[in-house]
């Protein structure tokens, strides 16, 4: 129940909780439809923000209820992926912040791209039936709603670079370690 009594369905049309993880603290924010948006360093400062533009663009002002069994299995399941104990999220995602090529890519790399391994650029642009589109791709991975959920440090450079990554290169490379593609860090 939140403060007000209220379960977080109830006119509540989008509910938010703060996750600490291995990579720092995760904004996680969802609707009847499923998880939102997955929002790195959610500090005080980025998660009003976050939240500001939430609000902007579904037309509604989040709600802090971690308690929401919208969030529920959410929370359990990004816990156990960041505890070495979940590989696969099976959740339900509302795709409401993303749309067109762009989405198109996420739900590719969100099936076919599984725990433990990476793809490039330009391979997941083939496999949207885009080949050349591999800038469009990466476009793609840093409008990316999800992160984490939908694996978007799983894309990597074609040369063997990890590429860029919204929540920063330290967190693509420890997400990358706990899924074993890359020795852990040193420091």
């Amino acid at each position: 129940m939140n403060s007000d009594g209220r379960d977080g369905r109830q006119d509540v049309g989008v509910v938010w909780a703060v996750v600490g993880t291995g990579i720092g603290p995760l904004l996680l924010a969802a609707t009847g439809d499923g998880l939102v948006n997955v929002v790195f360093h959610a500090t005080d400062a980025v998660r009003d923000k976050a939240l500001e533009r939430l609000a902007s663009r579904l037309g509604t002002e989040p709600v802090h209820a971690p308690g929401s069994p919208l969030l529920a299995e959410a929370i359990r399941q990004v816990e156990a992926y960041f505890r070495g104990a979940r590989r696969d999220f099976d959740l339900p995602l509302d795709w409401s912040l993303i749309s067109g090529f762009n989405r198109q890519v996420l739900r590719e790399l969100a099936v076919g791209v599984p725990y433990g391994s990476v793809v490039g650029y330009g391979d997941l642009a083939d496999r949207v039936g885009q080949p050349g589109a591999a800038q469009a791709v990466g476009a793609a991975m840093g409008a990316n709603p999800l992160p984490v959920v939908v694996p978007c440090h799983r894309v990597v450079e074609r040369d063997g670079g990890i590429g860029g990554f919204g929540g920063g290169l330290e967190a693509k490379r420890k997400l990358l370690a706990l899924e074993g593609v890359l020795p852990e860090p040193l420091f």
